[in-house]
């Protein structure tokens, strides 16, 4: 029996290991934003500092002091830092950029792209410079 109680002790610490382990990715699996929309972020604590790694893909801008609005501005991937007054961090996420999928159409002709907007008609949809950009980079490649 005492070897039972040892292999349900081992199996609880394993078990207890594998949740935070869980627990700990989902908490910094990032954040995802669209381009051109903004999304609200929520901290527990005053921010004093805000720092994006690259402020050509996204942008963020103080609401009141615990609500940070970001917003993307090109498609990719960088950081968010938000430190409180003592210099501690309150947030440190991935930031990733993407383009949304859902009610648009991107439509390949020979070496030309064109997205529309389908919204519930497809019109031609506003191109941010990253868009523009990466159409062109699409259109060099063929």
């Amino acid at each position: 029996m005492a070897s039972l109680a040892g292999i349900s002790a081992r199996a609880g610490i394993a078990l207890a290991a594998a949740l935070s382990f869980a627990a700990a990715a989902s908490a910094g699996s990032g954040i995802d934003v669209v381009i051109n929309q903004a999304k609200i972020v929520k901290i527990t604590r005053a921010a004093d500092t805000i720092v994006i790694g690259n402020p050509l893909i996204a942008d963020a801008s103080v609401q009141d002091a615990t609500t940070i609005v970001l917003t993307g501005k090109g498609f990719g991937v960088t950081n968010l830092v938000i430190l409180d007054a003592e210099g501690s961090p309150i947030v440190d996420e991935q930031v990733t950029v993407s383009r949304q999928s859902t009610n648009s159409v991107r439509i390949y002709r020979r070496a030309s792209v064109q997205t529309l907007s389908c919204t519930p008609y497809c019109e031609g949809a506003f191109k941010s410079d990253a868009e523009r950009n990466s159409e062109m980079e699409l259109n060099a490649g063929n």
